[in-house]
């Protein structure tokens, strides 16, 4: 018997959608099909831009299933977008493989290192959680700054990622990756609209508001929260993929942990369980920069302002989840 079999059919009934809820439904898909047309109106620059929005919001998504869905605090979320780079950057590079072989690898891989690193600390709550998961980030840069295995490349990384090869034709032009990554971006989005409904889904967010009474209905808190990570960090890991292939290269210095409080203020910003909200946090620090170029070196003094106000101001965020989702 499954978890969430002994949970009420009441409690897990889904309230009718709202009218705003309905009008975003047909929003979202509209503005995804628009965001097509950046290749084609927009300069080189702004399409490089556009692609790796689409991999931080990917990055982000799966951060917000373990802090947004089941209320863990972890602050070393880079660690499992780093496995899956550097595992498609040394099988391409060094083993030879086609580029997209390797993604299944380095999802399964991401997932099982998320859920081996999870199992013995999933009991910690908050600060002491947070600490742990910051100690694995940590270790994670030093190791792969060592070249770990002499497979990682030290502190310089791995340089000359070919990008993907599909039905004999490659990737290899800015615009091509942007319609990758938007085609992956809203396969994820479509993940998490299902994730939501499940019963996974739902028994995320009873562990993440009340983990005894989850427990009482015979939910096991434990295995659920093991679930939670190893779905994010192999949903980063895929992004970590996307990322090896975009910028054909991967080094110790993307996901260091000043990369992960990022992707965990980036929830808090934009509301924690609202897709809308965390794409808004993503576009927030990685798009409105760049409209003001002269201030982009100071991006994480703004967006830590930012922070700030909206905790002040908006302790759910900007845009937070909708009430009664449960």
């Amino acid at each position: 018997m499954t978890p969430t079999q002994n949970i009420p059919q009441a409690a897990s009934a889904q309230p009718a959608p709202a009218a705003g809820t309905r009008l975003l439904r047909i929003l979202g898909p509209l503005l995804w099909v628009a965001g097509l047309a950046i290749p084609s109106v927009m300069s080189p620059a702004w399409i490089t831009i556009g692609g790796i929005f689409a991999i931080y919001a990917i990055v982000a998504l799966s951060q917000d299933i373990v802090l947004g869905r089941a209320g863990m605090y972890d602050m070393g979320h880079a660690v499992y977008f780093g496995i899956g780079a550097y595992v498609s950057a040394i099988l391409s590079l060094t083993f030879n493989w086609p580029i997209l072989w390797t993604i299944p690898v380095a999802i399964v891989l991401s997932a099982a290192l998320g859920a081996v690193l999870s199992a013995p600390i999933v009991k910690l709550r908050g600060d002491y959680l947070l600490v742990v998961t910051i100690g694995f980030n940590a270790i994670f840069v030093l190791a792969m700054k060592n070249n770990l295995f002499g497979l990682t490349g030290g502190a310089d990384g791995l340089f000359g990622i070919s990008g993907p090869t599909l039905f004999g034709h490659m990737f290899g032009t800015q615009s091509e990756l942007f319609y990758l990554n938007w085609v992956v971006m809203a396969a994820v989005l479509w993940l998490m609209r299902n994730l939501d409904r499940s019963a996974l889904g739902r028994t995320f967010r009873y562990i993440k508001y009340d983990e005894l009474a989850a427990t009482t209905l015979g939910v096991n808190a434990r295995n659920t929260k093991v679930a939670a990570f190893a779905l994010s960090a192999g949903i980063a890991g895929l992004a970590g993929t996307l990322f090896a292939m975009q910028l054909s290269a991967v080094s110790p210095g993307s996901f260091q942990f000043t990369d992960s409080v990022v992707l965990f203020a980036i929830v808090l910003v934009g509301g924690q369980g609202s897709v809308p909200g965390v794409l808004l946090g993503t576009a927030m620090m990685f798009v409105v920069p760049q409209i003001f170029t002269e201030f982009a070196s100071y991006r994480y003094l703004v967006f830590g302002i930012a922070m700030i106000l909206v905790m002040i101001l908006r302790p759910q965020g900007i845009w937070p989840a909708r009430k009664g989702t449960l």
